[in-house]
């Protein structure tokens, strides 16, 4: 089973021409909500690629709830571990422009309520994957990861949203998945050596012995292990929104170490449902199913 313990937000879409700058206001043409949060989304991009997954995450007291788990409800994920708090549901502001750019803004609401004891609740074991992002509370992502290593499970982090605090947290984990511009920052935070980005992913990985999974936008994905460097692409496409992408990336990839896929097979059936969640709008809805991805990487 995968174990995904991390945020569940209920989206606030906003279709615009382009971004404002700094101090400025711009029309928008459209406006939508959608469940969202880094972990409810890893959880269901890896139960539609076709994984047992229970989420572990708290929202609260309010409207926006129930519509935040809506999708994972649907999907068949197990939510007796999510917890309601005495707080709002978290939610993200999202501005998305013609060209599918966005910028996001997050108010945790009950995922900064997420704690130690979630993780406990969450009851891990050795044949486990677990999933962790860090829009919960760095002590619980800690705790989990240590929890984890004790039961003996498969622990990937996704180092998503960047947190200069969270940079001793990359060697605890098995796999580290971090979108290029995140993994240069903690490359800088933790004085990496070498003159690229493959060197520096190289040097991490001889450090610490754990695995570097990089993405790469339209250049796919490359992941430095002790064996070498392993790349993986996805699709050529045009994309509409880019919400989402990368936690459908990690979903698939979660998916993939849970049906003992090979790290490079891994890698390319997530990368190739990362490049499909870009062809629609909204981060849940986005999320492809385990068909659309057979169909695509057997095209």
């Amino acid at each position: 089973m995968i174990i995904v313990i991390g945020s569940i937000n209920l989206d606030l879409i906003a279709t615009v021409d382009r971004l404002p700058k700094p101090g400025e206001t711009v029309p928008g043409d459209g406006f939508s909500t959608a469940p969202g949060g880094k972990g409810a989304n890893q959880a269901l991009a890896a139960r539609r690629a076709g994984s047992e997954v229970r989420m572990v995450g708290s929202v609260g007291k309010d409207a926006f709830a129930q519509e935040a788990l809506s999708l994972l409800a649907e999907g068949g994920v197990d939510l007796l571990s999510v917890r309601e708090a005495h707080t709002a549901t978290g939610i993200a502001v999202i501005l998305v422009e013609e060209s599918g750019e966005n910028v996001i803004a997050i108010v945790p609401g009950g995922n900064g309520t997420v704690a130690a004891g979630d993780v406990a609740a969450a009851a891990l074991a050795g044949d486990d994957v677990l999933m962790l992002q860090l829009e919960v509370p760095i002590k619980a992502v800690k705790a989990a990861l240590e929890a984890a290593r004790e039961a003996g499970s498969i622990s990937i982090l996704n180092t998503a949203p960047f947190m200069p605090e969270a940079a001793d947290l990359l060697a605890m984990a098995d796999y580290v998945v971090a979108n290029e511009t995140e993994f240069d920052l903690y490359a800088e935070a933790l004085k990496l050596s070498g003159d690229d980005r493959e060197a520096r992913m190289i040097d991490f990985c001889t450090r610490t012995g754990r695995i570097i999974v990089v993405t790469l936008g339209a250049d796919g994905v490359a992941a430095a292990t002790p064996q070498g460097v392993v790349r993986a692409t996805g699709l050529k496409i045009t994309p509409v929104d880019t919400v989402g992408a990368g936690d459908t990336f990690c979903g698939y990839l979660a998916a993939g170490f849970d049906a003992g896929l090979s790290l490079e097979d891994a890698l390319r059936r997530a990368a190739v449902a990362g490049s499909l969640a870009c062809l629609k709008s909204g981060a849940q809805p986005s999320i492809p199913m385990a068909a659309d991805v057979d169909e695509a990487l057997g095209a």
